[in-house]
């Protein structure tokens, strides 16, 4: 493929972890190589913030919630987002009520994107939209699949005691987390880990691993390995006894 490689990147608008990827994902694009058409950003979790704000408090806690919240508010206070990283870089904001309806769908296929790229979006892609890529459609998991499919896997991984995280790039299917494997990365776990240290470091890496594929794909498009789904687990959003047993091992939150 001589001209560029065509993408749209639909995301969540959180400033703390997932900007993380486009500080990295920005700064080492080779625009030679890729170009990005727009940027999608939705709410987190797809929900209002007061849902989103009561979801992570039973998440993190009396303690950790306050010391999040401040980070959370003096990023804020900065104005530093992912629509301002992608502002910088000359990327347009594509916006949407949601990703699957047909205005969003029009101003996709008036694009023609060849690669349309998930991170961390908060919504389903049904049909239409997985068929709007010309090649395929990428999600980044930060998770070993089909093992741990769902929400949360960073959480999941170092809560059942494995060695790594597994950065997990895998085309997309209208059933979540179940399209074939194009590219892994695994992300080394101490005994007792941070869970906020591996989230920034897998959101850093998966950039990275994010733009080689992305590159590959280019040059000639790599064979995505089909996932057995017989090995499948699914994991929703950890309540508070999850994090006991996660503090249990030895892991911090923050």
């Amino acid at each position: 493929m001589k001209n560029p490689l065509k993408i749209i990147i639909i995301t969540e608008d959180d400033p703390l972890y997932v900007a993380r990827f486009f500080d990295v994902f920005f700064k080492e694009l080779n625009k030679d190589k890729i170009a990005v058409l727009g940027i999608t950003i939705s709410k987190a979790f797809h929900e209002p913030l007061w849902k989103t704000a009561r979801r992570v408090f039973r998440f993190y806690g009396f303690i950790d919630f306050p010391r999040l919240l401040f980070r959370w508010i003096k990023i804020k206070m900065s104005g530093r987002n992912i629509g301002l990283l992608a502002s910088e870089n000359g990327i347009s904001i594509v916006s949407a009520t949601s990703v699957n309806e047909p205005a969003y769908l029009e101003k996709i296929r008036l694009l023609a994107p060849d690669v349309i790229v998930s991170v961390a979006a908060p919504e389903i892609f049904r049909g239409p939209l997985l068929a709007s890529a010309r090649l395929t459609c990428l999600n980044i998991h930060s998770g070993r699949l089909p093992a741990y499919r769902g929400m949360m896997p960073t959480f999941w991984q170092m809560k059942n005691g494995e060695k790594c995280v597994t950065v997990t790039i895998h085309e997309m299917a209208e059933k979540l987390d179940a399209g074939g494997v194009v590219a892994t990365h695994e992300f080394p776990l101490s005994a007792k880990d941070s869970l906020d240290r591996v989230i920034k470091g897998t959101k850093q890496a998966g950039a990275r691993l994010m733009l080689e594929t992305l590159y590959a794909i280019k040059d000639c498009k790599p064979t995505a390995i089909p996932l057995d789904m017989t090995q499948s687990s699914y994991y929703k959003f950890p309540q508070p006894i999850d994090v006991r047993a996660f503090r249990a091992r030895g892991h911090r939150m923050l």
